[in-house]
């Protein structure tokens, strides 16, 4: 039997203020999973990701990531009304309908671009 991948977690920067990006995703609706100096372990559903306690912006203003979510509209109800741009220093965009797909754009207090989109296994 040949071996296959089962996942994929990246590394993602938290740019200069590791609390208030922490913070920032908890308020995404990440739930912190392990902390271990300067690295923890967030989920939401089956989506995972490291937040890393660094600050390169180069490589943080050049990464992007996709993560999908069961009910995209319903995602960006919930969001969109916390007033983040009020409180963190990111940016939010609405569910727009590209070639690709729908998709939530935000830039992360890190400087990431996450792309928010519909799961494609919705039933």
């Amino acid at each position: 039997m040949k071996p296959r991948g089962t996942a994929l977690y990246p590394f993602v920067p938290s740019g200069p203020r590791f609390a208030f990006s922490l913070a920032f995703f908890q308020e995404l609706g990440f739930e912190k999973v392990w902390d271990n100096q300067g690295l923890v372990g967030l989920r939401f559903g089956a989506a995972y990701f490291i937040l890393q306690d660094i600050d390169v912006p180069d490589w943080q203003n050049n990464q992007m990531v996709t993560f999908e979510v069961d009910d995209l509209d319903g995602y960006w109800r919930q969001i969109s009304t916390r007033g983040l741009p009020d409180r963190f220093p990111v940016k939010l965009k609405p569910p727009t309908d590209y070639p690709w797909g729908r998709e939530i754009h935000i830039i992360d207090p890190g400087g990431v671009c996450w792309h928010v989109c519909q799961s494609k296994n919705r039933t």
